[in-house]
């Protein structure tokens, strides 16, 4: 059963068929009762009562102000920090309270923590963090307050990495990453939507991709065609972004077509693309909301695909692709039947 040691112990995982995923209660410590303020102790949960192989949940320590600023301006650091001016502070969409900043602060430094931990044992890790890719430098925006997808590509690239990927598959658009990577040139960003909330333009001159699916039986073929582009470019981590509210069944983002079987498909992909060109890829779970027929066992399951995929990943060739649907589909009280599970 995964217990959770402390980020300063975490030099002593990193072993074969281990997967270091990053997760603290502070990242739930918000008033604001949200999926995306609540779902990581959900998922914490379900992994420390039916754990899958592998899996270390550790602790990490929270991002100081000063690597915030790294990527955040200064005055919407201090109104995430104090809750003035109210305005800014709540423009991610989420009320303000005195707990904030140390959940972002925490969830944040989850996300730096795996991306930092997966370059230096070149091994996949993940972080139970949300609410990141839409938050620009200057304000937060659709749930997400601070931008923890660039602040680890930052601080890896600041370590010495070459160029970092990052993919983002969340059902939603990641403009407030491409405002912040547009001019990094070691930061490729691939994007690819079921939605047009946070839709931007891209620059030509940019590392950027965006594509906007509307049709369920393109949302494979498009990622597999994207990923066989950058084929032939070096890249030290991948950063993954991997929303799983494109599913059909999440009211925020889903579209019609997209189901749980394509949603494991696509993890595979992602994780034995990056395998084959020995990349590892930190995770993040990002999207993803209870409503309608998506339970909250049913959305955890959804985020488990990504959990286990990247595990057997780690794992000893010999483990294979066995065992995949029932490490991903073991929830917190029960399996799910297939009714459960929502295809």
């Amino acid at each position: 059963m995964p217990t959770l040691s402390n980020d300063r112990d975490s030099t002593r995982h990193g072993q074969i068929g281990e997967l270091p995923v990053f997760y603290a209660p502070a990242y739930t410590t918000s008033a604001c009762d949200f999926d995306t303020t609540r779902k990581a102790t959900w998922v914490a949960t379900s992994l420390r009562q039916c754990p899958i192989p592998g899996v270390v949940l550790i602790e990490p320590s929270p991002l100081s102000h000063a690597t915030i600023e790294t990527v955040h301006d200064p005055e919407y650091v201090d109104a995430i920090r104090r809750g003035k001016p109210r305005e800014l502070a709540e423009s991610s969409g989420l009320e303000w309270d005195e707990h904030v900043w140390d959940a972002v602060c925490a969830s944040n430094g989850g996300a730096v923590a795996a991306a930092k931990k997966a370059w230096h044992s070149r091994m996949n890790t993940g972080s139970l963090s949300s609410g990141l890719h839409h938050a620009s430098a200057s304000r937060g925006k659709g749930f997400c307050t601070f931008n923890g997808l660039a602040l680890a590509a930052r601080e890896v690239l600041d370590a010495g990495a070459g160029r970092v990927l990052i993919i983002d598959l969340d059902a939603h658009c990641g403009g407030g990453t491409y405002s912040i990577v547009r001019h990094w040139s070691a930061v490729v960003h691939l994007d690819l939507s079921v939605s047009l909330y946070d839709h931007y333009e891209v620059d030509p001159t940019s590392r950027s991709t965006l594509d906007y699916i509307t049709d369920a039986r393109k949302y494979l073929p498009a990622l597999r065609e994207r990923l066989s582009d950058l084929s032939d470019t070096e890249i030290d981590l991948v950063i993954y972004n991997a929303g799983v509210d494109p599913h059909q069944h999440c009211q925020i983002g889903g579209l019609a077509g997209v189901t749980t079987t394509i949603l494991a498909e696509r993890e595979q992909i992602v994780f034995d693309w990056a395998r084959a060109r020995r990349v590892p890829v930190a995770f993040v779970l990002a999207g993803g909301y209870v409503g309608g027929r998506l339970c909250e066992e049913a959305l955890v399951g959804l985020h488990r695909l990504t959990v286990a995929t990247a595990a057997l990943g780690n794992a000893e060739p010999a483990l294979g692709k066995k065992s995949i649907g029932n490490l991903a589909t073991t929830s917190n009280a029960k399996t799910p039947s297939r009714s459960d599970f929502v295809e």
